[in-house]
This record gives C-alpha cells, structure tokens and sequence, in this order.
C-alpha cells in the first residue's frame, strides 16, 4: 500500500513538472505577465501597423503610460482578448464604453456619433479629443487635451480646418470667432473661469441647437449661459423677454441676439453689437423697428427710427458716447414693461431715470417724448406737434414756391435784356450741333436722375420717380437716345465738311499743354499775360474727348448690364459684376464733371453770366469769343479782309467762318463754324 501511495506521488509531481517545462518553451500566458512585459514588446519605434494604406506606429513609451490616467490598470483590463504574448492576431479594437458606460452612453446621443452612423468618418471620437489612450492625461493636467485652458484648441482641430468641415454643414468660422471674442481672449490670457466650447455645448452629449435637450435650445440658452452669470441670468428671467420666453413666445431675444454666438465681445468695444452706438442702430432694431412685433403681440414698432430722429439719436449718429441709448432707459438685463412699477420707465420712476444724465429733472421734464413717433402718438404734445407739422408743410410750399416764382420771373427778364443788349454776331453752333446738344442734354439728364433712383430707391429721387418701371424703362430709352445721338455724331464727322474741319480743331496740341501752365500761372498772379486760344482752348478740347471716353465706357458696360444673359454665354458673371462698377463710378465722375466743369463754362463764369444762350440760337458776342477765342477771331477777320479786297462787294468776317447772320450755311467753300 505504502509503494502505491509513493508510486502515485511521484506520477502526478512529474506530470506537474512536465507541464511547467513544456510552458517555458511556449507562448507565456498573459496572466501571467505584467504591463512591463507587454511595454517591453511595444517600446519599439519600429513597430507598425498599415492604416488605410500608411504605416501608424504602434509604440507605447513606458513612461508616458505610467505617467497616463491609464497607467494604473493592466493592459489586459482593455485588451481582454490577448491571451499570450506574442499574440497571434491583432487584438480587437478596445471600447471605452466597458469602463465609461456614463460618458459613452452620453456621447452615443450627441452629434458626433449621429454623424459617424451616417458615415462621416471625419466625425470626432473618443482619441480625437482626449488622445492616445496609452497617454491620455486627467483633465486637471495642463498638458491635457481637455484642460480647461486647452479645449478651444483641442475643437479647433476639426472646427477650426475648413477642409475637415466640408460636407458637415457647419462652417470653420465660429471657431475663430470665438478666439476673437471676450471669452476666447480670457482663456488666452490664462482666465481660468473663462467659458470655453465644453460650458456651452456640453462634455459628450454636444447636441444640435434644434435638440429641445440641448444646451444651446434657444430655450434653454439664459439657462446655460446663467452657468456664469448667475445674476444676470436672474435677472433676464424676471424681465419682459425673460416672461415672455417662459410663456412659450419664441421670437423673444435670449442671451446671443443681442451679444452675439461665439463672437461675444465687451460693451466697451466700438465694434461689439452691444456697444452704446450699436444698440439702437443694430441690435434693438432687430425687434424693435418692424411691425412684425406690433402685429404679433401689440408691441410699437419703429422705435429706433423715432429714438434715431430724436434728439439722443442725432448725438448718437455725431458720435456722443455720453449720450443716452436703449439701456439707459429701459435697462439692460431688467427690461419691464412700462406699466410695471420696477420698470425704469414707468412714470412714477420716469424722474429718477431721466435724473440719471439730466440732475433736477423734474415732472415738467418727463411730460415730453423721447420716442418721437408724433404721426401715431395720441398724447397732448405729439398730436400739437402734427398739427405744426400739417400748417408748415403747405406754408413752406407756398412761400418758397412763390419766391422761386418771383424770383424767376425777375431773373429771365433781366437775362432776356443782357443777350438783347450784346452784339451776339458769331455763329458758334450749327443747327447740327444744337439737335446733338439738346439729345445729350436731353439722355444725359434722364440717365442721371433715373440711374440715382435706381442706385438708391430709398432716396428723395426714388421717392419723386415712384415707379421702379418708370425709373428703369426711363433710363433704358435715355440711353438708347445717347447712343443714337452719338452714332450721328460720327456720322456728322465723318460725312460733313463742317464736322471733319471741327474734329481737326479738337485734336489735341503739344500748344495746349503749354496753354494749361501759362492761363493757371496768369490767374494765379505768377504771369502777366493770359495765352490766347484758337477756335477750342483746352477745356473744350479736354470736355469734349471726356465726353467721348465716357459715352463709349457708358454705353458697353451699360450694355452689358441690360443683356447680362447674352454676355454670360462666354463671359463669367464676376466680369459683368465689374462693369457694373465702372458704370456706377464712371456716372458719378460724369455727374460730377458736368456739374463742376460743364455749368462753371456756360452759367457761372462772370463773363458769360448768367448764361450762355449758344445753346439756344448758337449765337455768342463778338467781344466774348475775341477774349477767349482770340487767335481764331484774327484768322477770321484777316480772312474776311483778303476775301474783302479779292472781289466786289467782298464778304463780312462772320462769313469767313462759312455762316451769315442769320445762321444758314453759306455757299463759299470757306471753313464751317462749329
């Protein structure tokens, strides 16, 4: 008995032996081995593994794991599925829901799951934001990721990449609108309470604004950023639109209509949309301007243009920063309707508010509107200043009417005597060049009074010429009419003798440049004598090759604005978009150069005052074309002198220039007036 027992001990001690030698020839069981194994194997820069087609290294340094949150557990706790080292396959990929069910059950309801269901692959996971699971850092690190003072940068990894946010829906752009901003600002300068992208949008569960669950719900937005601004938040919520919003009332303003989604900057900032400047001019006017409101819910529309016209707006627009705005009366956070005894603009608390800029006011003061909405208003001064404004509008109309009637009456009668009284014996215009005349004078009027009222509809000329058709069909006909007045001017250059001898004397001359210093030198007291001019001195000659350039430029981009369609099937749209500039700028330096130049030559100037009437009959003086026209007026009359003593009877020297006195042509092959 005693050999069996021995016998049997000895047999199961050798097959135990047995099987430890055997297991030190093979695989090691993982249980059996401890992280610094594994690290041993992986602390290998040139371990890799292929990843859509590139090589990632699958090197764990062991002292950024020991140093991880990780760096406490055993690498089996995640990789559960290696069961000897060398493993055979590649271990399966790790989920962090087995550890953080909460936070992963969480981040399965938020955006960024949503959009790797739908197939993004751009969307962010678990390594995007927290890193390397192998060297993921507590989020009270500095170094981590998800530091408080890191988050911004860590979202605008993606949200910050265009090329990463293409397809999404979601522009790159907020993100570098928050770095601009107030709270973008205080975290760079090391704040450490500053809100970053977490404190609004949420840890994991980051939903879609349109999500009733959602910290950024329009609903829920006072609530979220009343995480830091507790009191404010307080106190929006006991106001008119903090009541209102609690009520269901969806088009009240919450926190981000007036300060802004992510480019929230401070008050005292020019370009913030609640600086003092900004609020009746943007940011009140949103609400407050149009009828919506006051169809809606009753509520005055108008208000910043009645505020705007008031006094308080008027200093506003010259740029007062003292003057009062929409907050200093009605408050910032702590709006209340007029008719709440804690509002700033109930009347019994009128005085005091008023007090604020204006010491000693008393119940005299408040009596008046600053609102000045007097066309609605049914209160004592408002209706007495409607009935000031219906006497004086007529009154106006009356007397100054009459004056200009007057006055015009006086004035022709005595511009009729001066061209009566002058010896107004020179033909300078044909009656060629008057028709072309008046069809300019005619379409350039109509192109620049319809062209404004198109440009600019809200203005006094769009007001006059009411009818966008009227204004657009009007200014399409004046042009066709310059164009055509233009397309007979070449003819009449081309085909008339009178026109081929005009177009000669307009052509620039070296004498011209010369001409310019000399007459600016003379009237400027630095010459002594003033350069006398042939038939066109260089003002005519530099308006008439202006009006040249400037009804070719005119007239193609205006073509190419009326037949935009046309012009697209070889041209890209961005070239049209041009020739709309150069038409608008172009007809601005017309407008400006008639009214500058042009009128200064025919009405101001002293010596042709108050008009010159060549327009009219074509006629001008003697004594005023021989003070600005003197060399041609010597070639004339030395021409009519020789043609005098060539023959009986001879010519005048008005005839010289191939007209008589009474403007008809005459038959002598002389030179033809212009």
């Amino acid at each position: 008995m005693k050999r069996c027992v021995l016998f049997l001990a000895v047999f199961i001690f050798s097959v135990f032996w047995a099987n430890q030698l055997g297991a030190g020839s093979g695989p090691a069981h993982a249980q059996n081995l401890a992280n610094s194994d594994y690290l041993a194997c992986h602390n290998n820069p040139n371990l890799t593994k292929q990843v859509d087609g590139k090589p990632a290294s699958l090197q764990i340094q062991p002292d950024h794991f020991r140093g991880s949150a990780h760096g406490s557990l055993n690498c089996v706790s995640c990789h559960s599925d290696v069961k000897a080292l060398p493993h055979g396959a590649p271990p399966a990929k790790v989920s962090c829901s087995e550890c953080h069910k909460d936070a992963s059950a969480a981040y399965n309801q938020g955006l960024h799951a949503q959009a790797l269901q739908n197939g993004n692959p751009k969307a962010a996971t678990c390594g995007d934001c927290h890193g390397n699971a192998h060297e993921i850092l507590r989020s009270s690190d500095p170094r981590s990721n998800v530091n408080h003072a890191n988050i911004a940068q860590t979202c605008g990894v993606c949200h910050g990449q265009k090329f990463v946010m293409e397809g999404s829906g979601i522009s790159s752009r907020p993100f570098f609108s928050y770095e601009e901003s107030v709270h973008g600002r205080a975290v760079a300068s090391g704040n450490p309470k500053a809100a970053v992208c977490t404190d609004c949008h949420g840890n994991h569960d980051i939903r879609p604004p349109s999500d009733s669950q959602s910290s950024i719900f329009r609903v829920n937005i006072p609530q979220t950023c009343g995480q830091c601004h507790k009191a404010i938040a307080d106190e929006f919520n006991q106001s008119v639109h903090g009541q209102a919003l609690a009520r269901g009332n969806g088009q009240t303003p919450v926190c981000t209509d007036c300060h802004g989604i992510h480019l929230i900057k401070s008050h005292t900032d020019p370009s913030s949309s609640v600086a003092s400047q900004a609020l009746a001019k943007t940011t009140c006017a949103q609400c407050h301007e149009g009828m919506k409101l006051a169809q809606e819910f009753d509520v005055p529309g108008k208000r910043a243009s009645s505020y705007m016209d008031s006094y308080h707006g008027l200093a506003s627009k010259m740029g007062s920063s003292v003057v009062a705005n929409c907050a200093s009366c009605h408050g910032i956070h702590n709006i209340l309707p007029s008719t709440d005894a804690k509002s700033m603009i109930n009347r019994q608390n009128l005085a005091q508010t008023c007090g604020k800029c204006h010491p000693g006011a008393s119940e005299n003061f408040i009596l008046g509107k600053v609102h000045l909405d007097v066309v609605s208003s049914p209160d004592i001064g408002s209706t007495a200043t409607r009935w000031v404004r219906w006497i004086y509008l007529p009154l106006i109309g009356l007397v100054i009417g009459g004056m200009l009637v007057h006055n015009g009456l006086i004035w022709g009668k005595k511009a009729l005597a001066i061209r009566r009284a002058q010896n107004r014996d020179i033909v300078r215009l044909t009656r060629r060049l008057r028709l072309q005349h008046a069809l300019l004078l005619t379409s350039f009027t109509v192109l620049v009074l319809t062209g404004f009222a198109l440009k600019y509809p809200d203005s006094w000329l769009g007001a006059v010429l009411a009818s966008e058709a009227i204004r657009r069909v009007g200014h399409r006909i004046a042009a066709v009419v310059m164009l055509v007045a233009g397309a007979y001017h070449v003819a009449y250059l081309m085909f008339t003798k009178e026109g081929r001898e005009g177009f000669r004397d307009l052509l620039p001359r070296r004498k011209d440049l010369s001409d310019v210093w000399r007459n600016l030198a003379y009237y400027a007291g630095r010459g002594s004598t003033k350069p006398e001019f042939g038939r066109f001195g260089y003002a005519e000659k530099a308006e008439y090759w202006a009006l040249v350039w400037g009804t070719l430029i005119m007239g193609l981009t205006g073509l190419m604005i009326w037949f935009k369609l046309g012009w697209f099937a070889f041209l890209p749209r961005w070239f049209v978009d041009i020739a709309g500039a150069i038409h608008f700028y172009e007809a601005i330096l017309a407008t400006l150069a008639i009214v500058v130049w042009h009128l200064y030559q025919v009405i101001f100037d002293p010596d042709v005052y108050p008009l010159n009437w060549a327009f009219w009959d074509g006629r001008i003086s003697t004594e005023l074309y021989k003070e600005e026209h003197g060399l041609d007026y010597r070639k004339m009359t030395e021409r009519g002198a020789e043609e005098s003593s060539s023959g009986p009877g001879g010519q005048s020297a008005l005839a010289a220039r191939g007209q008589t006195k009474d403007g008809t042509r005459d038959p002598s092959p002389a030179p033809a007036a212009d």
